[in-house]
C-alpha cells in the first residue's frame, strides 16, 4: 500500500512539474483583492466576491485565460483601496469554477500557482488590473542534508498535529510525504495552518524555499505546543467534568489556550488600567510604593483566587480616595456671615468662631481645620448648624452618628486579614464626599460605648488631634491619610461622659436652651415657613400668629430647643391641610384662642411661685435637659430622735448636701437663735416634689438649708425669691452651672429676686438685656446673706 501511495504521489508531483514548465503569465492581469486571508501557490479555496470592482476583475479573468491576481488588503475595512493599501506580493490563481449567488455576490473556487509581484496598479479601469511579475522560486542541483533533515521535520510535525488534533486532511498528508521541493512542501503546510494574516503574507514574502521552510516550521512547532497544552486541558479536566461543570470547563480552556497564544485577558486590562491610574495619581512615595507592591501582587495571582478579589478590592478602595481633590473655599465673609444667619437665629459665638477661622484661612493657606464641639440640650439645632457651616464655607458635608457605637474598627478599620475587611467610617465617609476638605459631622461623641471590643472614643484621639491627623492610618488602607484639611465638629449633649483626653483635644463651644423670645423668632422666621411649605399648603391658605406661636411655646412644649415646637407647628399645619383638601378655600386663620381646639387641652403646666410665703418651703432653680425649671424644697418636723429622711428620689449628691445644709444648721444655732434642744427632740423630713423624676446635683444645697432653718425658726420664707449654690459645711455657696437656664426658669415662674453664688456672676453676660432688667440678681458667698434675703423676719430687718 505505501508503494502505491509513493508511486501516485510521484505522478502528481510529475504532472505539476510539466504544467509549471509549461505555465506563461501574462505581463497585466485582474486583481481581487483579499480582506482577511492570504492565498499560497498549489492552494485550492473558494472565495466570495462581492464588490463591483472584484466582480468585473473575475468577468475579465474568465474571458480570457482564467488568470487572477490575488493579493491581500493591509486594512480589511477600506472599500476602495490602492497600491499603497495592499502587500506588493500575491498569488497568481486560476479560476476552475465560478457561481453566481442569489444575493448578487460570485463565489469562485480559485487555485494558487506562483508567486508574483505588483509592481503598478491601475485603479482607473472599470475594474483592478496589475503588471504583475512571476516570482520563480530557484531550484538546487542537490538537496543539501540540512534541507532533507528539516522537511523530515515538518512532515513528522503534520503527523503529529494530526494525531493531536487537528484538521489535516488525508490527501495533505500524502502529498506532503511525497513533495521533495522545500518550497513546494512549505506553501502546502503553511496553507493548511491557521496564521493571522501578518504571519501568513511574512511567509508570501519569503522566495527563498529553505528560509520559508525553516520559518514554517517554527509556526508549527508553537501550534503543536498550543494542541498539546489543549490536549493536556482536555485530559485533566475530563476526569471531573460533568454537565454543571461543562461550561466552567470550556471557559478555563478558552484562557489557557489565549494564556499559551500570548493574548491579552480581563485581568491583565484590569491591571494595566491600575498602572494608569497610578500614574496620574499625586500620592507620598510611601503610598505609591505600596499600591504598586499590589498590582504587582495582583498580577501573578491566578484571577479566580479568594486572594485576588481581596487585592482588587483593596486597590479598587485606594483609588477611590480623594487624596489630592479638595473643594474650594468661599473667601467672601460678608458672604458666609449671611449664609450663616440664614439658617439660624442666634448662635453669634459659633458664627463669629466660623468668621474668624474663615479670616484667618484667607490670610494663610496652610491652617489647620479646627475641631469644634458643639455641646447643648437636645433641638437646639447642633446637627443643622453643621449643614449651614459646610454651605458658608462652599465644602461638602458628612455626617457620622456615633450614638451607640462599641467597636474601635468603625473608626479605625478592619485588617485585611479579616473576611469582609473595610476601612473606618472616617475614611468611608471621605470617599462618600469625594473631597479632602469637608466639613466632617461627629453626633452624640458622649455616648459612645467600650466594651471588649475596644473603645472608639480612644481612636478617635488621633482623628480629631491637629497634630497627628495629618498621617492617620485606617488599617484596612496601612498608609498614612491626611485629615488636617477637613473641618470635624462634634456634638454632645453633656460634657461629663466624655473623657477628659478626648475633651481635651476639642473646642467646646455651649449652645444654650434657647429663651422664650428667640424660640418666638425662631418660629416665625423659620418653623411656620418651612412647615407650611412641606405640608402642601400656601401663604394664602393659613396664617398662625404670633399669639398662637406663643401659646405653643409656653403650654404646649417644655424644652431648650425647638424641636417639639416644630412638631406642634407642624401639626396645625395638618389640620388646616386636611380641610383645604376637603375644598374649603378661604383663608384658616390660627390664633391663641383656636390652639385648643386643633390641638386639645394644653399639656404643659406653667411654673408658678407659691401663693403665699410659707414656713418650711424654699424656692430653688434646677438644670434640666430640656431648659431649667423651679424646684419646691420642703421640710418639716415631727417629734423624734434627731433622725433625716429625704424623699423625691434624690441622687446621691443631693442627699450629702442635705446632710451638709442640717449639719450647717446644728453648728450655728446661736447665729440663728435655734434653740438646740429642737435637734435632739425632732426628726427631720425634707421632701422635693415631683418624686417619679430623678433629681440630682449639689445646686439645690442653699435651698435645703434655707428649708431647714426656716422650721427650725419657724420663720416663713419669702414666694418670689429663687435660689441655687452649693453649700459647705462652713456655710460658703459655690458655683454652679446651667446659670442661664435658671435665671430664665425663674423669670419664667414669676420670681422676682435670684440669688447666684458670687463666682457665678461671669454667666450673666449671656443672658438677655431685657431679662436682666425683670429680675433683681443677688450674688451671695455665704448662706448668712441668703437666708437675710428669703427668712421674712430678717429681711424686714
Amino acid at each position: 500500500m505505501a508503494n502505491k501511495n509513493e508511486e501516485s504521489g510521484t505522478q502528481l508531483e510529475d504532472l505539476i512539474e510539466e504544467q509549471e514548465e509549461k505555465l506563461e503569465i501574462p505581463k497585466k492581469l485582474p486583481v481581487l483583492m483579499l480582506r482577511d486571508i492570504v492565498v499560497f501557490p498549489y492552494m485550492v479555496i473558494p472565495l466570495f466576491v462581492g464588490r463591483e470592482k472584484s466582480k468585473k476583475a473575475v468577468d475579465k479573468a474568465l474571458s480570457s485565460n482564467r488568470m487572477i491576481f490575488l493579493v491581500t488588503q493591509k486594512d480589511m475595512e477600506i472599500e476602495e483601496p490602492k497600491q499603497s493599501d495592499v502587500y506588493q506580493i500575491g498569488t497568481v490563481a486560476l479560476i476552475m469554477r465560478m457561481l453566481k449567488l442569489p444575493d448578487g455576490r460570485i463565489r469562485i473556487l480559485a487555485q494558487g500557482l506562483i508567486r508574483g509581484k505588483l509592481n503598478e496598479l491601475e485603479e482607473n479601469l472599470p475594474y483592478y488590473e496589475a503588471q504583475v511579475k512571476a516570482l520563480k522560486e530557484p531550484k538546487e542541483k542537490e538537496k543539501s542534508i540540512e534541507v532533507e533533515a528539516l522537511s523530515r521535520n515538518v512532515r513528522e510535525g503534520l503527523e503529529r498535529a494530526s494525531t493531536l488534533g487537528k484538521n489535516v486532511p488525508p490527501e495533505i498528508m500524502i502529498l506532503a510525504s511525497n513533495v521533495e521541493e522545500p518550497g513546494r512542501l512549505a506553501d502546502l503546510t503553511a496553507s493548511n495552518l491557521e496564521l493571522k494574516v501578518k504571519d501568513a503574507q511574512g511567509l508570501l514574502d519569503i522566495v527563498d524555499p529553505f528560509q520559508r521552510l525553516k520559518k514554517v516550521y517554527e509556526l508549527l512547532t508553537k501550534e503543536i505546543e498550543m494542541l498539546d497544552v489543549q490536549s493536556k486541558i482536555s485530559s485533566e479536566a475530563k476526569g471531573e467534568m460533568d454537565k454543571l461543570q461543562r461550561n466552567y470547563f470550556l471557559k478555563q480552556q478558552m484562557k489557557a489556550i489565549q494564556k499559551e497564544l500570548g493574548e491579552g485577558s480581563e485581568i491583565q486590562e484590569e491591571i494595566n488600567n491600575y498602572r494608569k491610574k497610578l500614574k496620574k495619581l499625586r500620592v507620598g512615595k510611601e503610598v505609591k510604593e505600596e499600591l504598586e507592591k499590589q498590582i504587582n501582587r495582583l498580577s501573578q495571582m491566578h484571577p479566580e483566587s479568594a486572594e485576588t478579589a481581596v487585592v482588587r478590592n483593596y486597590l479598587d478602595w485606594m483609588f477611590a480616595i480623594p487624596w489630592d481633590k479638595s473643594s474650594k473655599d468661599n473667601q467672601n465673609l460678608e458672604k458666609a456671615k449671611r449664609t450663616l444667619d440664614e439658617d439660624h437665629y442666634g448662635l453669634d459665638k459659633v458664627k463669629e468662631r466660623i468668621v474668624e477661622y474663615l479670616g484667618v484661612k484667607k490670610l494663610s493657606r496652610k491652617i489647620k481645620g479646627p475641631i469644634l464641639c458643639f455641646v447643648g440640650p437636645p433641638g437646639v439645632g447642633k446637627t443643622s448648624l453643621g449643614r449651614s457651616i459646610a454651605r458658608a464655607l462652599g465644602r461638602k458635608f458628612i455626617r457620622l452618628s456615633l450614638g451607640g457605637v462599641r467597636d474601635e474598627a468603625e473608626i479605625r478599620g478592619h485588617r485585611r486579614t479579616y473576611v469582609g475587611a473595610m476601612p473606618g467610617r472616617i475614611i468611608q465617609g471621605i470617599r462618600r464626599c469625594g473631597t479632602n476638605n469637608p466639613v466632617f459631622m461627629i453626633d452624640e461623641v458622649d455616648k459612645i460605648g467600650a466594651d471588649f471590643r475596644g473603645d472608639p472614643s480612644s481612636a478617635l484621639l488621633e482623628v480629631l488631634d491637629p497634630e497627628q491627623n495629618n498621617s492617620f492610618r485606617d488599617h484596612y488602607l496601612g498608609v498614612p491619610y491626611d485629615l488636617s484639611k477637613v473641618m470635624f465638629i462634634t456634638t454632645a449633649n453633656l460634657l461629663d461622659p466624655i473623657q477628659p483626653a478626648f475633651r481635651d483635644r476639642m473646642e467646646v463651644l455651649h449652645l444654650p436652651g434657647y429663651t422664650e423670645e428667640e424660640k418666638l423668632q425662631i418660629a416665625l422666621k423659620y418653623l411656620v415657613p418651612k412647615q407650611i411649605k412641606e405640608n402642601a399648603l400656601k401663604e394664602d391658605q393659613i396664617r398662625i400668629t404670633r399669639g398662637a406661636v406663643k401659646k405653643l411655646i409656653s403650654q404646649y412644649t417644655r424644652e431648650a430647643g425647638v424641636r417639639n415646637l416644630e412638631r406642634e407647628i407642624a401639626s396645625l399645619c395638618r389640620k388646616v391641610a386636611r380641610k383645604v383638601a376637603e375644598g374649603k378655600k378661604s383663608r384658616t386663620q390660627v390664633g391663641a384662642g383656636e390652639v385648643e381646639r386643633y390641638l386639645g387641652p394644653h399639656k404643659i403646666f406653667k411654673d408658678q411661685v407659691l401663693k403665699e410665703d410659707q414656713i418650711g418651703v424654699a424656692t430653688g432653680v434646677a438644670w434640666t435637659a430640656s431648659g431649667g425649671e423651679i424646684l419646691f424644697v420642703e421640710a418639716n418636723k415631727v417629734v423624734g430622735k434627731g433622725k433625716l429622711s429625704l424623699t423625691g428620689s434624690l441622687g446621691d449628691v443631693m442627699k450629702e448636701s442635705a446632710q451638709a445644709a442640717l449639719s450647717y444648721a446644728k453648728a450655728h444655732t446661736k447665729d440663728f437663735q435655734i434653740d438646740s434642744k429642737v435637734f435632739a427632740d425632732h426628726d427631720f423630713h425634707i421632701h422635693v416634689p415631683e418624686g417619679a423624676i430623678p433629681k440630682d446635683g449639689p445646686s439645690a444645697g442653699v435651698t435645703m438649708a434655707a428649708a431647714l432653718v426656716s422650721v427650725c425658726t419657724d420663720q416663713k420664707i419669702r414666694k418670689d425669691v429663687a435660689m441655687t449654690g452649693e453649700i459647705t459645711l462652713r456655710g460658703n455657696v459655690l458655683p454652679v452651672g446651667g446659670i442661664k437656664e435658671k435665671v430664665l426658669a425663674a423669670r419664667r415662674a414669676g420670681v422676682k429676686k435670684v440669688l447666684l453664688p458670687a463666682a457665678n456672676e461671669k454667666d450673666l453676660k449671656d443672658i438677655p438685656k431685657n431679662v436682666k432688667k425683670e429680675l433683681d440678681v443677688v450674688f451671695v458667698e455665704d448662706i448668712k446673706e441668703i437666708l437675710e434675703n428669703v427668712l421674712v423676719n430678717q429681711a424686714k430687718k
